[in-house]
């Protein structure tokens, strides 16, 4: 039999955003924040470019807010963008506040610059900003008295006052899966807030870690919850190809430092492009790659940044020296071998500039949320920004509106009393890999009305044979992230199959020209498919 936890604050992901927020919740605010596996799994701690924001005299948020509309396509949303810009620099404040070692020059802090923007106002720490920021913000979380961390721990699904036949759907909770005990214990909160990360877990290759499978999109999506803009997913164009390296992304910064992409015989290509070259958005500079690896039918092109003194590049880029440096690449010397893979997910779960969802009492912040900032295509560096920003923004929010303990009803425990123990996870792992092999091949990089169709076919099949098995077998982690991992891929089909127009990370070769106004595409759950 599970246990039942009471917080005022239930946080669903234990990356920046989260963290983020429960460090800027009162002290005397009692919190629970989730992480799927160590506090350092997500996606924030394997970030490395840095965060944008207006922080030199010659920038401006008017030049910034236009880089974020120009690389969205014109698809973001003006109200988004402008807060979002408007708080850079006091998210960046408090960051180092909270203890962050960005990389200093001289007196002040060494910005760099990335693809899309027009000024260097790239925060960072050395080639490694995530993990600075990531254990920074543990170490604080750890220090907080009224802060409670639980690792190994998954959310099966969200409890609302209509799933228990109530008379509103406020969140009140969550059901969770303790890995190391396998019960599933009920955690009970005024607010709950997903900062769960995106869904890129759903095709073949990928830069984020294993974790990143659209948990807190299809839990929302589940409980009543809108999302929009799922077709939007950014392929980095820059991830290391070495059959030993699972996920190991290249920064933009090596572009921005006067890194050059080769063709197989050495040769540039981005300029036949675009004239900005390897500093195009990142959906651009993707495409091209992928057509010269399709053209060529070569497996992977190269990044060359070994021009540059050996000094400047280990300076500059130690993380990705020594990883490549392991896999027998020194890059000071040789180019190195790149692909693209999935990497963000600009869409996702509708919310307001304070992170309030359609259900209320559910929050969402992060690569989770779809609040609007990234439009088209995410500009390089914002996602981190976005996180503190709408971190920050929810925590105000949720201070001034908890409700009462006392106002939560009686939750029910988990009934594991209809299902057995599971004999055939090798299905699990069979669905698993066909599922993202199909997302890969229908709803990746260039897409076609076939493609899609093809994939929504296999995607339905896909979720009537999980949701079978979820039926008859005690859940595990994996099961949980496969059947998230379809209900997303699902909405992310179904997104596609809604917008006739090529723009922005969507590129559909039936429809290759952008619409004169464009819309969000904005999907609405009819049937709520409780557990």
């Amino acid at each position: 039999m599970g246990k039942e936890l009471q917080f005022d604050v239930l946080i669903i992901g234990s990356g920046a955003s989260g963290l983020g927020l429960a460090l800027q919740l009162p002290s005397n605010t009692r919190i629970a924040v989730l992480s799927k596996a160590d506090l350092t799994s997500g996606s924030t701690y394997q970030a490395q470019g840095g965060v944008a924001a207006v922080l030199d005299d010659n920038d401006s948020a008017k030049s910034h807010i236009q880089d974020t509309i120009t690389a969205g396509v014109n698809l973001s949303r003006a109200d988004a963008v402008n807060f979002t810009v408007e708080h850079g620099k006091e998210s960046i404040d408090w960051l180092i506040e909270q203890g962050v070692p960005f990389t200093r020059q001289g007196d002040s802090y060494h910005l760099t610059k990335e693809g899309g923007h027009s000024h260097r106002r790239i925060i960072h720490s050395a080639d490694a900003t995530g993990q600075a920021i990531q254990q920074t913000l543990i170490e604080r979380a750890k220090s907080s008295d009224n802060i409670d961390l639980f690792q190994d721990c998954i959310a099966v699904d969200l409890i609302t006052r209509r799933k228990l036949n109530l008379a509103d759907n406020h969140c009140i909770g969550a059901y969770v899966l303790d890995n190391n005990t396998g019960q599933i214990n009920v955690f009970k909160a005024g607010a709950v807030v997903l900062a769960t990360g995106g869904v890129s877990k759903a095709y073949l290759y990928t830069s984020n870690p294993d974790g990143a499978s659209g948990d807190g999109i299809a839990m929302a999506w589940r409980a009543g919850c809108r999302v929009g803009n799922l077709e939007f997913n950014q392929f980095h164009p820059t991830c290391l190809y070495h059959p030993q390296a699972k996920s190991f992304l290249i920064t933009e910064a090596v572009r921005g430092e006067g890194g050059k992409l080769l063709l197989p015989d050495g040769s540039q290509f981005m300029d036949r492009f675009d004239e900005r070259g390897e500093l195009a958005p990142r959906d651009i500079v993707a495409r091209a790659i992928d057509h010269e690896m399709k053209r060529l039918g070569c497996d992977c092109l190269f990044l060359d940044i070994s021009h540059k003194p050996a000094d400047f590049v280990t300076s500059h880029f130690p993380t990705i020296y020594e990883r490549c440096l392991g896999y027998g690449i020194d890059i000071t010397k040789q180019p190195i071998p790149v692909v693209p893979a999935a990497h963000y997910t600009c869409g996702g779960i509708m919310t307001n500039q304070h992170g309030m969802t359609d259900v209320e009492g559910l929050y969402a912040i992060g690569e989770t949320a779809f609040t609007g900032l990234h439009g088209a295509n995410r500009l390089a560096s914002n996602s981190l920004l976005e996180c503190i920003v709408y971190a920050s923004s929810a925590a105000k929010h949720i201070s001034r509106n908890l409700p009462k303990q006392t106002e939560l009803p009686t939750i029910p425990a988990w009934d594991e009393s209809q299902v057995t123990d599971s004999d055939e996870d090798v299905v699990i792992a069979h669905n698993w890999d066909e599922l993202r092999r199909f997302m890969w091949d229908y709803v990746g990089i260039v897409r076609t009305d076939k493609r899609l169709q093809r994939a929504k076919h296999r995607v339905d099949m896909l979720q009537q044979e999980i949701s079978e098995y979820y039926s008859n077998y005690k859940v595990s982690r994996d099961l949980l992230e496969l059947r998230n991992l379809a209900v997303v891929s699902d909405l992310i089909i179904r997104s596609a199959m809604l917008r006739k127009e090529s723009r922005g990370l969507h590129y559909t070769l039936d429809y290759p020209k952008a619409v004169t106004e464009p819309r969000d595409t904005i999907l609405t759950p009819i049937n709520y498919e409780w557990s």
